[in-house]
């Protein structure tokens, strides 16, 4: 894994970042504003019934609310300044100190230490092995390959039909390294993947160039919140936008009805597309996961300094 060569931080800093009411109220906004990019139409297409095949799943799979996910924290370490952050003492894992309001990291750690060991595990395996950029996607063929009765998630017409797409995936080797993208494969579509991941596994097989590891980020990034700086957190959100973006393009399903062109992995040039597209998301992945452990590292110092093993 490459050494962190960033910042101290500011869990560990001596004294404490403080932040004044218009910095952090205007990285709040700044914050809020990002975000309602995706929230608001969301949340205008919930009020009207409109289910979106692309983006429902950044909501539905992932389980971080449209409100929380606007919430801007200022990670674990610096001090809330002026009278807007008292408000915050309503939240939680929020407390008063001297000069302001910061995040509680006694009660964080005390609810949560073993999942920072277990996330700092897992993004340390995932950053100390090198990516794979030969699956092109395929995960999603698996998912509608030779179907049963209730297997079909979205009601969306196949580019290649039904027999197309079977057809593809007989034709090429499946090897999906992660287990919530394999665990949706369809009944007859699981024994065609060379690989059999599990939960117990997951640390073992997971690996930087898998798009879902990618999108995983933002899982992570909340699951650590207030601990988190919003911005981290937003920037993970938006790669798991993008990422799911490639991953639908790249699907057996036809989106051209809501404007977007196949990225077409069964043929030379949509392969090499994908796989372009891969290694710039890996790319980027690979700077936020060393941004989430350094949280980790921080929150796991606080405690004693004593490692915890994922």
């Amino acid at each position: 894994m490459p050494a962190y060569a960033g910042p101290v931080h500011p869990l560990l800093a001596d004294p404490p970042t403080v932040l004044a009411p218009a910095e952090w109220t205007a990285r709040e906004a700044a914050h809020q504003a990002r975000i309602d990019t995706w929230v608001v139409p969301h949340q205008e297409r919930r009020r009207a019934g409109i289910a979106h095949p692309v983006w429902d799943f950044l909501f539905s799979y992932y389980s971080q609310t449209p409100n929380r996910l606007r919430r801007w924290h200022p990670g674990a370490g610096p001090v809330l300044t002026g009278g807007a952050a008292s408000e915050r003492l309503g939240w939680p894992m929020y407390t008063a100190v001297d000069g302001g309001v910061t995040v509680d990291v006694p009660a964080f750690l005390a609810k949560r230490r073993d999942a920072v060991g277990w996330v700092h595990g897992l993004l340390s395996a995932t950053a100390g092995r090198p990516a794979q950029f030969g699956c092109f996607g395929l995960h999603e063929w698996a998912m509608l390959y030779r179907p049963a009765d209730g297997e079909v998630r979205h009601p969306l017409p196949l580019r290649l039909g039904q027999a197309g797409t079977d057809a593809v995936v007989e034709q090429h080797k499946v090897q999906c390294s992660h287990i919530d993208a394999y665990r949706f494969f369809t009944r007859a579509g699981t024994p065609r993947n060379t690989l059999t991941p599990t939960r117990d596994t997951q640390q073992q097989l997971e690996q930087p160039g898998c798009l879902h590891a990618t999108m995983d980020l933002y899982k992570w990034a909340y699951k650590l919140s207030p601990a988190v700086p919003g911005e981290l957190l937003a920037d993970c959100f938006a790669l798991a936008a993008d990422v799911r973006l490639l991953d639908m393009r790249a699907s057996p399903y036809d989106l051209t009805g809501l404007g977007w062109a196949p990225v077409s992995i069964e043929t030379p040039e949509g392969k090499a597309e994908y796989v372009a597209a891969q290694r710039g998301f890996s790319a980027r992945g690979a700077a936020l996961r060393i941004r989430l452990l350094d949280v980790c590292r921080g929150l796991l110092g606080e405690a004693g300094r004593r490692t915890v093993q994922g």
